[in-house]
């Protein structure tokens, strides 16, 4: 896994990785990102494995300028005034997806929002000119642990998770951008970051809600546990298919059914999946089953992360378990 200074021909190699399904980590103004292509649902499955994130929430996909942005989501007047104002720079919008964009469903973790950045480092914006797609990139460290700000804080924590880390010297900001979604009927600051507060008050011309102002009751889409499952029951650990039940199967053979199934991986591959679970669970929906039998899943690896996402699939509407970009 080379750690190599950033210029044309390393940053051109990053981008035939990315392009590739692999992994580069590269310098943004605010934090190192751990990139992957996010139209490629494996790609993006192997950031989850890389991190070793406990679970399945929307990752920033990153792209190079506001028009592509703009392709991939539906921008409101307001967002379309900040976008302009701050990008690019350490602003990430979350916006409704449009039906024809391209991101990976693991990527926006299954939801009809995404979460969108412009960043404004000269190595990020060259390499995301050369993928010509967007790149989903949380930040480069290990789960739980600081997030890095330097390509050795990277090599250190991922170590040969990462198939290119580029060298952009010590970030500017060495804090994450701030997240504000724009999807619902006022903008509520999902994260502080590096975008002050007032600074965003400014351009929007009203105070800003947050989730916690709400009493703990957050009305943003995305942030509910309840949010994210069908509308189909879900029934975790199934060892038998009832009369009426959709199949969401694990591995070879999958249990006896009588109607629709979608096995995540006949091969058991925890990393395929992931990259299938939030298309299978829309797919089993549309069956019109009233519920969907979940067969069991390992809990190592990836395995962790699909059961925690099935968990909130299955748990009742109305929990307030909040999940939100990373």
């Amino acid at each position: 896994m080379p750690v190599v200074p950033a210029n044309p021909d390393t940053i051109a190699e990053g981008a035939r990785l990315l392009r590739g399904g692999r992994l580069v980590a590269f310098p943004t103004e605010t934090v190192y990102g751990l990139g992957a292509d996010a139209t490629n649902a494996m790609a993006v499955a192997a950031i989850f494995e890389a991190k070793g994130r406990p679970r399945f929430n929307p990752l920033i996909s990153h792209v190079a300028d506001a028009e592509s942005a703009f392709r991939l989501g539906t921008f409101s007047s307001m967002a379309t005034r900040l976008a302009l104002a701050f990008w690019p720079g350490p602003l990430t919008l979350v916006v409704p997806r449009r039906p024809s964009c391209p991101i990976a469903d693991l990527a926006t973790a299954g939801l009809d929002t995404v979460a969108l950045r412009v960043p404004s480092h000269p190595v990020a914006r060259d390499l995301l000119a050369g993928v010509a797609r967007p790149v989903a990139a949380p930040s480069a460290n290990r789960s739980g642990h600081v997030s890095a700000t330097s390509a050795a804080h990277v090599e250190a924590d991922l170590g040969d998770r990462v198939a290119l880390i580029l060298d952009g010297g010590p970030t500017e900001h060495g804090v994450e951008s701030s997240v504000l979604d724009l999807s619902g009927a006022a903008p509520v600051l999902l994260r502080p970051g590096a975008v002050t507060l007032e600074e965003m008050e400014l351009i929007i011309g009203s105070p800003l809600e947050t989730p916690t102002a709400r009493g703990g009751r957050p009305s943003s889409p995305g942030q509910l546990a309840s949010h994210y499952a069908p509308g189909a029951a879900v029934r975790l650990n199934a060892t038998e298919v009832l009369p009426g039940e959709a199949l969401l199967a694990f591995g070879s053979p999958p249990l006896p059914h009588g109607g629709p199934c979608f096995n995540l991986s006949l091969a058991g591959d925890l990393r395929e999946a992931a990259a299938r679970l939030f298309s299978a669970l829309r797919e089993l929906d549309r069956s019109g089953a009233g519920t969907i039998a979940v067969m069991p899943i390992p809990g190592h690896g990836l395995g962790a992360a699909i059961n925690d996402r099935l968990w909130r699939a299955a748990a009742p509407k109305g929990d307030t378990s909040v999940a939100m970009p990373s």
